[in-house]
């Protein structure tokens, strides 16, 4: 799975990079589009086009009849039975090519979401530092794969030099889970190292202050192979011990108006532009849906 997501990782830097001068909003904007016409061409060829624009030739002869004979209700019912049975005909030619579209879908999605979802942790300056109380700060969890939750007593975490610990690093190997609150107290982006009796076994990227932001961003580096799904910016914990390191960036403003940030901005504004984009080239291409 980390080969794959490397790869498709690699293309997306290369497509971004040109769309990259024109904001990050209309670059969201143009990929999703893009993806959409992909995605309709491919639908094009893996469906019966022949198929679905007969079913709905029927559906619309059903639905005349219905309109025609209004009076008469033995054809009434009629008409009523063949269009609702050409609509489960019609999904059937339309569920079928979905289903392996779904695949690319969920790597795209994956992508704009690392991508433009997140902001960097804002760093603290010294009077904030001093009003800090706990909980106010960055979280970092730690969660070891469940038959080495006992090794939990044996983390420990090498913190970059832009954040500082607030608290211990609070262990609970009955949960198989490490816990500490950090602030960030300078910019840079910087990997926090994750040893296990003494030994390094993991790294996660954190990204603070005012910087470049990298191509990529996630909060989350997973062990599993489903997860890897969502979060393809970094490799696995497969090879490790480990199941999970998480904490929460901010949510990126979009500039959306009627459009929530973060990833489910991400994700509606995918959805919309891309099925907008569809719609304008279904009758350009001749395509049946």
């Amino acid at each position: 799975m980390n080969a794959v997501n490397s790869a498709i990782t690699s293309l997306f830097n290369l497509l971004m990079k040109p769309l990259g001068v024109l904001g990050p909003e209309v670059a969201l904007v143009l990929v999703s589009g893009i993806f959409g016409i992909l995605a309709l061409i491919c639908f094009k060829f893996i469906s019966s086009q022949k198929g679905i624009k007969g079913v709905k030739d029927k559906i619309k002869g059903g639905l005349i009849q219905i309109r025609i004979y209004q009076d008469d209700l033995g054809l009434v019912a009629k008409g009523v039975g063949t269009v609702l049975g050409r609509n489960i005909q019609y999904l059937t030619y339309n569920f079928a090519p979905i289903l392996p579209l779904l695949v690319p879908f969920t790597f795209v999605a994956a992508q704009l979401v690392v991508r433009f979802a997140f902001a960097p942790l804002p760093v603290w300056d010294a009077e904030q530092q001093a009003e800090w109380r706990a909980g106010k700060g960055t979280t970092i969890t730690i969660e070891l794969a469940e038959e080495h939750a006992s090794e939990a007593s044996k983390l420990t975490l090498d913190l970059p030099a832009t954040v500082e610990a607030q608290t211990k690093l609070v262990r609970i190997p009955s949960k198989g889970k490490a816990f500490i609150e950090v602030l960030p107290v300078s910019s840079g982006v910087e990997d926090i190292v994750v040893r296990l009796d003494g030994e390094e076994v993991a790294r996660k990227q954190i990204v603070t202050g005012d910087v470049e932001a990298p191509a990529v961003m996630q909060p989350e580096r997973v062990g599993d192979f489903f997860s890897a799904f969502l979060w393809p910016a970094e490799d696995t914990l497969a090879d490790t011990k480990l199941k999970h390191i998480a904490f929460a960036y901010p949510e990126r403003d979009l500039r959306f108006p009627f459009m929530p940030d973060g990833p489910v901005g991400v994700l509606l504004i995918f959805l919309v532009a891309s099925m907008v984009f569809g719609v304008a080239i279904l009758k350009p291409l001749n395509i049946q849906i």
